[in-house]
């Protein structure tokens, strides 16, 4: 039987010590006292502990004061705003940014975490990008989390690998948002998803499923619209009205609920009479559409401002052995003119 690989999460936890403090040791800092320092080093030697860090060796010095932030993609509202509360609490706690756009592509995300590594941060703050989510390879995230320093994922995360998260409860705000349809009378609820192959998509589909079933509706899946080319929405929503009863329609993203909006008053429905319409993420065109349109609210300004937080605190106290936590931020709904009053 293959012989499993020793790692510093290995070596960390013998020694009820950080990781950091074990990548210190392994580099001979000056910062690790000399006693713990070879105790370390030869309990390594002795497992054949050998570091994956070629082609360069990552040696953490003294603080930094410097955070990387990977987010998939700019110009979506929820991660600006998401950037935003990063941003606030790194500047009150008198760190710097460097910030890396994925656009969704794995080998960019590689290349901005290597790129990051190299500047010799603190710590690393991301949100994966769609490729690394529908590939489910992980491994530049766990060499990084091997070689000493820690990252916090945020929204979209995995449970493949072991760090500090915090993500918004999709599931529940979907089963929020679709009840609100059932209880305003709606029977015949659609949902629409551009995101359905991240792990927010998914839930957030789980929890619109769980609405219909526990109010004993049927789930159709010819009410279900997973579109995979952001262009292809106008005609899938074009069949979906032409050949089916629909009398609300659930949007798993910004984009996706403007769209909805459009092709809905296009086809001559009035709003919300004849069909509602509830959007995932709280941003500024939701609110400036007619009807302006209720939206999931995802707290994304405070989902990043407590990423920044817990990630300070570890580096800042990092002989300080804690295991990892994961946040949920709980999500609310925005009522607006595109649904019915309770």
């Amino acid at each position: 039987m293959k012989k499993k690989r020793i790692t510093l999460k290995d070596i960390a936890k013998e020694f009820n010590v950080s990781i950091a403090t074990v990548s210190k040791a392994l580099n001979d800092s000056y910062e690790i006292s000399n006693r713990t320092k070879s105790m370390i080093q030869e309990y390594a030697k002795e497992l054949q502990y050998k570091s994956n860090q070629s082609p360069f060796t990552y040696e953490k010095q003294k603080n930094t004061k410097t955070i990387g932030v990977i987010i998939p993609n700019m110009l979506n509202h929820f991660f600006t705003k998401v950037f935003v509360g990063i941003e606030k609490i790194v500047t009150e706690k008198g760190y710097n940014l460097i910030t890396c756009i994925s656009n969704e592509s794995r080998d960019k995300e590689v290349t901005a975490m290597e790129l990051l590594k190299n500047s010799n941060l603190d710590g690393v703050i991301l949100s994966m990008a769609e490729e690394t989510q529908v590939k489910k390879d992980f491994t530049h995230f766990q060499n990084t989390i091997n070689q000493g320093v820690p990252i916090i994922m945020i929204d979209r995360v995995t449970n493949e690998i072991e760090c500090d998260k915090v993500i918004v409860n999709d599931e529940e705000g979907a089963f929020n948002a679709a009840n609100y349809f059932i209880k305003t009378g709606c029977q015949n609820i659609a949902i629409v998803s551009n995101i359905h192959l991240l792990s927010v998509g998914k839930l957030r589909l789980e929890g619109y499923k769980r609405a219909l079933v526990e109010a004993n509706f049927p789930i159709d899946d010819n009410l279900i619209l997973k579109v995979d080319e952001f262009n292809d929405i106008d005609t899938l929503l074009k069949i979906l009205l032409d050949s089916k009863k629909v009398d609300a329609i659930l949007c798993l993203e910004e984009d996706s609920a403007i769209s909805t909006l459009k092709m809905v008053l296009y086809k001559g429905y009035k709003v919300p009479e004849d069909i509602s319409i509830i959007g995932f993420t709280n941003g500024v065109l939701p609110r400036h559409v007619t009807p302006a349109i209720t939206t999931v609210s995802q707290h994304s300004t405070y989902l990043g401002e407590a990423a920044a937080k817990i990630l300070i605190d570890k580096i800042e106290n990092e002989n300080i052995e804690t295991s990892y936590t994961t946040k949920v931020i709980k999500t609310n709904l925005i009522e607006r003119d595109s649904t019915k009053r309770l």
